[in-house]
């Protein structure tokens, strides 16, 4: 979970703003229960702690005709306290920094009139980089610790709020404004080797306009590291093809999303797709909203580096199931419901509901399941939010019946409080 940016302005001329920027995040987590991903947890419930904050330089040089090249310097410093997370993921011990951002970026400005302002971007560094709501690209963020594989996947902390999340290296040419017929063209490079390191070539084009934005996007898994191959044997090579959809059609009020994605892998082919409908009431006080999407994983499906896109649970669907017990978004069937109310502008309450359903119980754990997530999201200043959780979880079976979580199928009451901070 990122907090939004603020900078202490250092340069500003007519021609460079330079700006030292620091954000982060701080997590205290509680679980009643614990899961059998990494096989070293016992039965029992789980206390610990996150924190990540990032910290380093940003800014922008202005040139002739509106071109700009922005860029940053970043670091970031990560660590896990107390017992590790619920799924034995990190075992507390985890602490690092290392750079995180590393990037410039071209902008044309109005040096091609025909493609309109800002028309073509290069960028090319180390970045975070997302590909249409996070369905199947939300940057690196996957942050495992010591607690599995000997610690030979461990990123340094901070697993829950996915501390890191910068691809090593990008190349990225963006063509098309705001509106109309835009696309981009990626080439990334990730160093995690809990996703095994893998060399992506991305091809996105889109249509955009007030009613919403169409988009086709194909991505190609051209290399992985072969010391982390095994974990995903399917990958190599893989191709992924998906349209998407998302807006309000013309309605104020209405949202519409959906996606479909076609995979192609060495033993088959795997598909995955949402579709999701929303209304807010905003004529009613508070501004009530409530969403409704059903998702749907084949077996085999690789969920590549999803994550959550422009809100919580957008792809990380529930804070338990989507973090700790699983499914991971494949194998699996989702029924989601999403209510929110905003009784003041920096205040908003949400209850997230889900219904999971395992489709092939002989592929791998069953994780059929129920969440129900409430949470209050409180800006308290420009510099300071509070994000505390409740969520209570039900598992269909024990992991010695064929689940995950270790010891029983009780209720799970599981409880955090996130800190985001900004200067």
């Amino acid at each position: 979970m990122a907090t939004s940016a603020q900078a202490l302005e250092l340069t500003n001329n007519d021609h460079t703003t330079l700006n030292f920027d620091v954000s982060g995040t701080a997590a205290w987590l509680h679980s009643q229960e614990s899961y059998d991903q990494a096989g070293t947890l016992d039965e029992g419930s789980v206390t610990w702690q996150e924190g990540a904050v990032k910290y380093g330089i940003s800014g922008e040089h202005r040139l002739a005709r509106d071109q700009r090249v922005t860029g940053a310097l970043r670091w970031t410093s990560t660590g896990t306290w107390g017992d590790g997370d619920a799924a034995g993921f990190s075992d507390g011990g985890e602490r690092t920094t290392k750079l995180e951002d590393a990037f410039l970026t071209w902008h044309s400005g109005a040096l091609f009139p025909a493609l309109g302002n800002d028309g073509l971007a290069v960028s090319a560094g180390r970045q975070s980089v997302i590909v249409g709501d996070g369905f199947l690209i939300t940057s690196d963020s996957l942050n495992f610790g010591k607690g599995i594989a000997d610690g030979a996947l461990n990123r340094g902390g901070a697993y829950y709020l996915a501390g890191r999340s910068a691809f090593d290296k990008t190349a990225i040419i963006s063509l098309g404004g705001e509106q109309g017929w835009r696309g981009d063209v990626m080439w990334l490079q990730s160093d995690n080797p809990a996703q095994a390191k893998p060399e992506l070539n991305i091809g996105v084009l889109e249509h955009v306009n007030d009613k919403g934005t169409v988009g086709l996007t194909y991505v190609k898994v051209t290399d992985l590291d072969d010391e982390f191959a095994f974990l995903y044997p399917q990958r190599d090579d893989m191709e992924t093809v998906s349209l998407r959809a998302q807006g309000n059609a013309g309605v104020e009020n209405l949202f519409l999303a959906a996606e479909y994605a076609w995979q192609d892998q060495d033993q088959g082919d795997e598909n995955a797709w949402y579709a999701e409908l929303g209304w807010t009431f905003s004529g009613m006080p508070w501004r009530p909203s409530i969403h409704y999407r059903f998702s749907r994983f084949s077996t085999g499906y690789d969920p590549l580096l999803y994550g959550n896109g422009r809100a919580l649970g957008t792809w990380f669907q529930g804070e338990v199931a989507a973090n700790y017990a699983g499914p991971f978004n494949t194998n699996s069937r989702v029924h989601h419901l999403a209510a929110t109310v905003t009784p003041k502008e920096n205040l908003s309450l949400g209850l997230l509901a889900y219904d999971f359903t395992t489709l092939d119980r002989d592929a791998g754990a069953d994780t059929s399941a129920r969440e129900y997530d409430l949470y209050l999201e409180w800006a308290v200043n420009d510099h300071l939010a509070l994000i505390p959780v409740i969520g209570l979880y039900q598992p269909d079976r024990a992991a010695a019946d064929g689940g995950t979580q270790l010891g029983n199928d009780d209720r799970n009451l599981y409880s955090q409080l996130i800190v985001a901070f900004s200067f």
